[in-house]
């Protein structure tokens, strides 16, 4: 009954953001490189080694056989970041973890991440990591990137916005504009 509530809890951890603990004196957030498409699996094993770990995650649509798949893909492909005291964690055991390639170095030493980068990603993050776009990003005239959909990858030019959280875009379609409307989470802005 322990082990029970010990797997109950460790996947209810890795449901919730462990990450979203604010950072300790020394620590510091850092990119670490995966092998392609082991991201899960590198934050797994990070996180089974007790790193603090945050793979941003995003909706993404993929074409095969005439078919559209939507699945949940890393929103960095290769990467994900981890939480790092270069005086107290030993740092090389996260090179050989299964499924990474290495931290991102900066000379012989880790590189990290710009402070505030990693926070603003987390706070747009719902609890399974994924990215949440914030609609005061989006504003009425700015490009836009499609997620998800039969148009997913695509630019358009945002139209409208309403407060039910849809919006319309304009795509560019056999040379005219086409009108779009789609929930404001399948777009984020480009620029």
């Amino acid at each position: 009954m322990v082990i029970a509530s010990n797997a109950a809890r460790t996947a209810a951890e890795r449901t919730a953001p462990a990450c979203s603990a604010p950072l300790q004196a020394g620590e510091r957030w850092y990119a670490v490189h995966s092998l392609p498409f082991s991201e899960m699996r590198a934050q797994a094993q990070l996180e089974n080694q007790q790193f603090r770990t945050f793979l941003p995650k995003r909706h993404k649509t993929i074409r095969h056989a005439r078919r559209l798949t939507t699945v949940v893909a890393p929103f960095f492909p290769q990467y994900l970041f981890v939480v790092l005291d270069l005086q107290r964690h030993q740092w090389r055991s996260v090179n050989g973890t299964f499924g990474v390639t290495g931290v991102v170095m900066q000379g012989d030493r880790p590189g990290p991440v710009p402070h505030g980068i990693v926070e603003q990603m987390l706070a747009l993050a719902d609890p399974h990591g994924m990215l949440q776009t914030d609609a005061e990003l989006l504003k009425v005239g700015d490009p836009v990137r499609l997620t998800v959909g039969p148009f997913a990858e695509q630019l358009a030019v945002l139209d409208r916005m309403d407060d039910s959280g849809r919006i319309r875009v304009l795509l560019d379609m056999l040379g005219r504009q086409v009108a779009v409307s789609i929930d404001s989470n399948s777009a984020l802005p480009t620029g």
